[in-house]
């Protein structure tokens, strides 16, 4: 067994870069249940930018604002509307990340980094990939803060509850014709991860749209990064309307994981979460196609939650419609019950789903 040059400790937080930092913290509080945790902005020393920090279990999101134009962030919402711009991975040692993986060829973002407050120190360093997306590799063993140095602790008198909301399950990126290959050889050689799983427009085409789909996980498997292309299809597929809208490669959705996906979804349905609906007839003949489940059928087909099963258990999931008005970044929901997949059998019903939003955005 070769020793894994790169050992994450999976998901640290996901960056997203906002046109409005304070409406989007609103919005993931309200909708999805997260907590006010940290905030940083010209009060704490931030004179560039505002960043509010929310968390749900072990789930981190930031968002961050420019407060003027011309500057890499503005310019990045400026291309890309809202978007994920870091996925941040916690590492036990940031400096040797960095070293391992632009050795191996990553083009460097932030060369390590300390930084210092009275709690501590953290390090961090960082590496580009797809698109304008980056990796950043966090180390905190020294540090007791409630989030980064620059930050400080965000009180809020509105708290709404949590949704059971726990922790990145993957992260889906989408990358243009023909980079399939080159990114699934970026995470192989660069990160040290495998390709777990590979779909090809065989397996997932509908009559319209077509992609291919291969899952890159790292050792443990806390990190799963699986990577979609377009694949030739009568009309436009959804990875396509993707990179029109979003201007380039990026993060297409975060996966969130529940340990009971029917009371988190209905408690994010009941808060305005909006969830692509499949046709009735999907629940027609879904027990003989998984098998037996513990679930009652009854609220999945209410609520509209796919289940798929593989050689290991089966899973549950449903997916947000994006959830700002380019249509590009989305969430998906998932319960794992034993399952390692990605819920392959799904993909024909919900892209077909896909299909007939995207219809009514005149982009089929």
């Amino acid at each position: 067994m070769s020793t894994d040059f790169l050992p994450l400790q999976g998901t640290d937080y996901v960056e997203f870069y906002v046109g409005n930092a304070k409406q989007a913290a609103h919005f993931y509080k309200t909708a999805f249940g997260f907590q006010s945790l940290a905030y940083a902005g010209p009060e704490t020393g931030v004179k560039d930018r505002a960043s509010y920090a929310l968390r749900q279990h072990k789930l981190t999101f930031v968002f961050t604002t420019p407060l003027r134009a011309h500057n890499e962030i503005a310019d990045h919402i400026y291309k890309h509307g809202d978007g994920v711009k870091m996925l941040a991975l916690k590492v036990d040692d940031a400096t040797d990340a960095w070293k391992q993986t632009t050795i191996r060829g990553a083009k460097s973002y932030m060369e390590p980094q300390t930084l210092q407050d009275e709690t501590g120190e953290l390090i961090m360093s960082g590496i580009h990939t797809y698109g304008d997306t980056v990796h950043l590799f966090i180390e905190r063993k020294n540090y007791n803060g409630v989030f980064m140095p620059g930050y400080r602790k965000w009180e809020s008198i509105y708290n709404p509850i949590d949704t059971g909301l726990l922790y990145v399950d993957h992260c889906v990126g989408n990358v243009g014709w023909n980079q399939m290959n080159r990114w699934v050889n970026f995470y192989e050689e660069v990160m040290g991860f495998r390709n777990i799983l590979s779909f090809d427009d065989k397996d997932i085409s509908t009559e319209y749209s077509a992609l291919m789909s291969k899952v890159m996980s790292n050792g443990n498997g806390f990190v799963k990064f699986p990577i979609n292309e377009p694949a030739e299809g009568k009309k436009k597929s959804q990875v396509e309307e993707y990179l029109d809208y979003y201007d380039g490669e990026g993060c297409q959705h975060v996966a969130l994981a529940t340990n009971d996906i029917v009371s988190t979804v209905t408690a994010l349905q009941s808060r305005g979460v909006e969830f692509l609906k499949v046709p009735s007839t999907y629940y027609d003949d879904l027990l003989d196609r998984v098998g037996k489940i513990d679930e009652d059928l009854t609220p999945l087909q209410e609520l509209g939650i796919l289940v798929d099963r593989d050689d290991e258990g089966y899973l549950l999931q449903i997916f947000t419609k994006p959830v700002e008005d380019r249509p590009t970044l989305f969430f998906e929901i998932i319960q794992r019950k034993g399952a390692k997949s990605f819920g392959k059998g799904n993909f024909k019903a919900l892209f077909e789903a896909i299909e007939r939003e995207q219809e009514s955005r005149g982009n089929l």
